[in-house]
């Protein structure tokens, strides 16, 4: 697993980013790569740790979510295991490692293989750590990103956290997460807001000098979400993309087998806005074929 460490000049924080956990979610990973070279040292307060590619066995093999050395998700595998396989050794080496030395924890994911998505940065609302919290909702409202989204938390200390940077929540950091990319493709303008949401974040912090743009003042708080599951395997059909509003009661999809009879229909369960969806037509039983966001 590759990681850089950049040392400024001066004393600060430790801001952490990691990139492709999920190997296919490439925007990120090109962004971590362009902050890399992009960051001077020298106009640096504080300690950067990056890691490109959390998850090489994915990246280099080209499959989506799982690490086919093991056949394990990585953001499914925290807080890992120090005995356990590849993957669960890597979800070990960053909760006992890395996170613990980072003041900031920054997980930054983009749509994978077979995902459409609307650009977000989102949180967790741990009452556990109301100065983290409130520290992470600042972080992303001044990020550049237009969606902010905050997810509920109601992990008990001894709970596995799964994902990465719900680990690093769960251990009483500040915690977020970049959704920025879609499709398993290099959009520049994806990686652009990556870069965008890095800086500012680091401008706030005064650990950087670089403001990419101002704020988006038209911010779209989201703070609850509702997903539709497949119940079965087939062939997914919607005219919706990432960023459509639907009414509820909607219908947003349909399965058919491979002879192309319909045998599912999907409705909105709410309204709200489609914050990312499955745009490739296999699905299986159990597999998210979208979440819908919503305000309060």
């Amino acid at each position: 697993m590759p990681i850089i460490v950049i040392k400024g000049k001066k004393e600060g924080p430790v801001f952490t980013m990691v990139a492709g956990v999920h190997g296919f979610e490439y925007p990120p990973i090109v962004a971590t790569q362009e902050l890399m070279k992009e960051i001077d040292m020298n106009n640096l307060s504080g300690t950067l740790i990056i890691i490109p590619i959390a998850n090489t066995g994915s990246f280099y093999s080209r499959t989506p979510f799982m690490n086919p050395q093991d056949k394990v998700n990585l953001n499914g595998a925290f807080p890992g295991k120090s005995d356990g396989s590849v993957t669960q050794k890597i979800a070990h080496f960053i909760t006992t490692n890395i996170i613990p030395v980072s003041d900031v924890f920054l997980d930054i994911h983009g749509g994978d293989a077979s995902e459409d998505l609307l650009p977000f940065i989102c949180y967790y609302n741990n009452e556990n750590y109301p100065e983290q919290t409130k520290k992470a909702k600042e972080l992303s409202e001044i990020s550049g990103f237009e969606y902010v989204v905050s997810y509920a938390y109601t992990l008990k200390k001894d709970d596995p956290a799964k994902y990465v940077f719900k680990q690093a929540c769960q251990d009483g950091k500040v915690a977020l997460s970049i959704e920025s990319g879609k499709l398993g493709n290099v959009q520049e303008e994806a990686v652009a807001l990556v870069k965008t949401g890095v800086y500012n974040m680091l401008n706030t912090m005064n650990m950087y000098p670089k403001n990419i743009m101002a704020p988006d003042q038209k911010l779209i708080r989201l703070n609850n979400q509702k997903y539709i599951d497949a119940d079965a395997s087939g062939i997914f059909y919607s005219t919706y993309k990432a960023g459509d509003a639907v009414q509820k009661g909607d219908t947003v999809g349909h399965i058919t087998n491979e002879f192309g009879t319909k045998i599912s229909e999907f409705k909105a369960p709410v309204s709200g806005v489609i914050l990312y969806k499955i745009s490739t037509p296999p699905v299986n039983v159990d597999d998210t074929l979208m979440c819908i966001s919503f305000a309060d």
